[in-house]
C-alpha cells in the first residue's frame, strides 16, 4: 500500500465527479503548490463546509484570501500589520503584483480588477453579516448552501489568480 499525505488525498477527491464545482480541482492544485499550511488547511475547510456548514465555509472562504494575501506578502517581504483587514491586505498585494486597477490604462481591465476588489469586499463583509465568525441575536440570518458555494468559488478563483500571478511575477 502505498502511503499518500493529506493533500494527495484532498486533490483526488476534489477531481471526483462528486465536486460540486469544476473549479474545486484547478484550485486544489494551484493551493498544493503553495508552501503555506494555512492557504491549504482554509481551502479545504471552505470545500468540505460548503453544504453541511454554510456559515464555516464563509469563514474559511474569507480566511483562505487572508492566507493567501499574507502568504505572497511574505513571499514579497513586504510589512503588514496582524491587524490589517482583508481589503486592506488585498490592497497591498494588488499594488506589488501589478493588479491594481490603477496601474493599468485599458478600460475594461480596470473594471474587472475593480470588481475584484468589490468581490474581496463583498466577501469580508458576507463573513461579518453571515458566517459564524461572530454571534448573533434572536433576528440572524442562516446563510443556505448555495450561498457558501458562491463565497468559496469566488474565494477560490481569487486566490487561484493571486497565486498564479504571483507565481508569474517571481518567474519574471
Amino acid at each position: 500500500m502505498i502511503a499518500r499525505g493529506r493533500s494527495q488525498i484532498q486533490l483526488e477527491m476534489a477531481l471526483t465527479p462528486e465536486s460540486r464545482s469544476p473549479s474545486d480541482g484547478i484550485v486544489s492544485a494551484v493551493v498544493q503548490k503553495v508552501s503555506s499550511d494555512y492557504v491549504s488547511d482554509a481551502w479545504h475547510k471552505a470545500l468540505d463546509r460548503r453544504t453541511t456548514d454554510p456559515e464555516g465555509a464563509i469563514t474559511a472562504a474569507r480566511t483562505l484570501l487572508e492566507s493567501v494575501c499574507k502568504h505572497i506578502l511574505d513571499e514579497m517581504a513586504v510589512p503588514y500589520k496582524d491587524t490589517e483587514d482583508l481589503p486592506k491586505l488585498y490592497s497591498l498585494v494588488t499594488a506589488q503584483i501589478n493588479l491594481a486597477p490603477s496601474q493599468h490604462a485599458e478600460q475594461v481591465i480596470k473594471q474587472i480588477l475593480g470588481s475584484c476588489q468589490s468581490i474581496v469586499e463583498g466577501l469580508g463583509a458576507l463573513r461579518n453579516r453571515l458566517s459564524d465568525a461572530h454571534g448573533k441575536g434572536k433576528a440572524g440570518v442562516r446563510p443556505a448552501p448555495r450561498h457558501a458555494e458562491l463565497a468559496v468559488n469566488l474565494a477560490g478563483t481569487m486566490a487561484m489568480f493571486l497565486l498564479e500571478t504571483w507565481e508569474s511575477r517571481k518567474k519574471s
